[in-house]
């Protein structure tokens, strides 16, 4: 009996695909506002090392997927 009661609960408490998307939608612009934006000294700053961060890692990349693409077709 109290099993049925707090499933009734439950359903009376549901809130409506529209709630459940406002919700949603209040939580990211909360967390929105909790995000540290760079400026544009920041990005001075350290751009260098971010170029050649990004083109370290793209050689990388492009590296596993040229090895990945040889292996393939060796095997078939």
């Amino acid at each position: 009996m109290a099993n049925k009661e707090k499933q009734e609960t439950k359903v009376k408490n549901k809130k409506s695909l529209w709630g459940r998307f406002m919700t949603y939608c209040h939580g990211v612009k909360t967390e929105f506002k909790r995000v540290h934006w760079t400026t544009k000294s920041d990005l001075g700053k350290y751009s260098v090392a971010t170029l050649l961060f990004v083109i370290v890692f793209s050689l990388f990349f492009y590296g596993i997927n040229a090895l990945y693409a040889l292996i393939r077709s060796l095997i078939g």
